[in-house]
C-alpha cells in the first residue's frame, strides 16, 4: 500500500508557512532579499541576515550605522516586491547596533525577527503589543538550551508582560558562530536531539499560562527531509536550514562561495576560534591555515561592530573576511558552513530543493508508517 503524508504547516503568530522550513539567516551578505524571497515563494520562511548588511554601501566606512539601516530597509522592501510570502530578518544581539536594527525591522513591518548570538533581554517597545495595538512583527529568539529559553521567558514576562512568539533551538552541528563551548560541540549531551525536548519543556508552562502557541524550531545539522521528520516527531513544529540553501542559484553569495561547498570534504569542515570569542564552523582554506600559523591580516576597525570582538588582538577582521568570501575572494576570507556542507554536490533552484525536501519527508513518513 502506497501511503502519503503531507508536511505540517508552521504557524508563528498569525503567519502560517505551508512548508515548515525556515531558511537560516547567513551573513555577511549570503542571505539577502534574493534568497529570502525565493524561499518565501515556495511556502517557507525566507530570512535576510542583517549582519554586515551595509558593507556593500559606498560610504560604509564613513557612515556605518546609516549604511546598515539603509541597506536593511532596502533589502526588506526588495523582498516585499519579490514575494507575498513570509519574510524574516536575522539580527545578532552581539551587533553594536542590534537595537537600532530591530527598530528598523519593526518600522518596515517585517513578519518575523530572529534574534541570536546572545540573550535578547532588551527589545524596542515598538515590537511589544499592548492593549490598543498588536505588534505585527513577531519575535523568535535563537537559543542553544532550555535554560536560555527560560531566562528569556522570565525576563520578558517580568519586564514586558509579553513572551516570545517562538524559539529556534540551534545545535552544535550548525555553521558559523556556535553558542557552545569547544568541549560541548562533540559531546552527545548537547546533541540537537537532546536540546529540542529541553526547550519544549521550558516553554510549555508559559504557552499554557498565556494560552499561546510557542513553536520550537529545530536547527543545526538538518540536511534531508528525513531529518525534518525526525525532529517533527520529537515535538518541533518546524526546522531551520541554512547550508542547503547556499547551494541554490538564488543564494546571494558569489559562485566561488558556492563552489567552496561543492569542493569541500568532510575533513575540511573545521572548528575555528573566531575573533568575536566564539567557536565557529567553517570550510578550511589557505586563509584559515595562514591564520593558524600565526599570520595577521592588518585592518582598520572603523567601528566596533561586534561587542565581543577583541579588536586589539584579533589576527583579522571577521566581517571583512566574510564579506570577501561573499564576493568570492576566498584567498582573503573563508566560508562558514554547517557540518553537512561536504554532502552538497550540485547547485539547484530553491524550488527544486524545497520539492526534494518535501518528497524526502513523505518517503520517511511512509517508511515509518509501514514499519509500525
Amino acid at each position: 500500500m502506497n501511503l502519503t503524508y503531507t508536511m505540517p504547516t508552521l504557524r508563528i503568530g498569525e503567519y502560517e508557512a505551508k512548508v515548515p522550513i525556515i531558511q537560516g539567516g547567513m551573513g555577511v551578505g549570503i542571505s539577502l532579499s534574493g534568497l529570502a524571497a525565493a524561499v518565501a515563494n515556495e511556502g517557507g520562511i525566507g530570512v535576510i541576515s542583517a549582519t554586515g548588511i551595509g558593507m556593500m554601501e559606498p560610504d560604509f566606512n564613513k557612515q556605518i550605522q546609516a549604511s546598515n539601516e539603509l541597506a536593511l530597509r532596502r533589502e526588506i522592501r526588495n523582498a516585499r516586491r519579490l514575494t507575498k510570502g513570509i519574510i524574516g530578518v536575522n539580527i545578532m544581539v552581539a551587533l553594536t547596533d542590534h537595537y537600532d536594527l530591530l527598530r528598523i525591522a519593526a518600522e518596515e513591518v517585517v513578519d518575523i525577527v530572529f534574534i541570536g548570538a546572545g540573550l535578547p533581554l532588551k527589545i524596542p517597545e515598538i515590537l511589544i503589543p499592548d492593549i490598543s495595538r498588536q505588534a505585527k512583527t513577531k519575535i523568535v529568539p535563537i537559543v542553544s538550551s532550555g535554560r536560555a529559553a527560560k531566562i528569556i521567558l522570565q525576563s520578558w514576562e517580568k519586564n514586558y508582560h509579553h513572551i516570545p512568539d517562538g524559539f529556534v533551538v540551534e545545535g552544535p552541528l550548525a555553521g558559523g558562530h556556535l553558542g557552545f563551548k569547544l568541549e560541548q560541540i562533540e559531546d552527545p549531551a548537547f546533541a540537537l536531539e537532546k536540546l529540542v525536548p529541553d526547550v519544549i519543556e521550558a516553554v510549555q508552562s508559559y504557552a499554557e499560562k498565556y494560552q499561546k502557541n510557542i513553536p520550537v524550531i529545530a536547527a543545526g545539522g538538518i540536511y534531508t527531509g528525513a531529518d525534518i521528520y525526525k525532529f517533527i516527531k520529537l515535538g518541533a513544529q518546524g526546522v531551520q536550514m541554512a547550508t542547503r540553501f547556499v547551494a541554490t542559484f538564488e543564494c546571494d553569495a558569489a559562485p566561488e562561495f558556492k563552489e567552496a561547498y561543492l569542493k569541500s570534504k568532510k575533513e575540511d569542515l573545521v572548528i575555528i576560534k573566531s575573533p568575536v570569542g566564539l567557536p565557529g564552523r567553517a570550510i578550511k582554506n589557505q586563509f584559515l591555515e595562514a591564520v593558524d600559523q600565526g599570520k595577521k591580516v592588518p585592518f582598520n576597525c572603523y567601528w566596533h561592530c561586534l561587542r565581543t570582538c577583541d579588536v586589539v588582538n584579533s589576527p583579522y577582521c571577521i566581517c571583512i573576511a566574510l564579506m570577501n568570501a561573499k564576493k568570492g575572494i576566498l584567498d582573503k576570507g573563508f566560508a562558514f558552513a554547517g557540518a553537512n556542507a561536504y554532502r552538497v554536490n550540485e547547485i539547484v533552484t530553491v524550488k527544486e530543493l524545497m520539492q526534494s525536501l518535501v518528497k524526502e519527508y513523505q518517503t520517511a513518513v511512509n517508511k515509518d508508517l509501514k514499519q509500525s
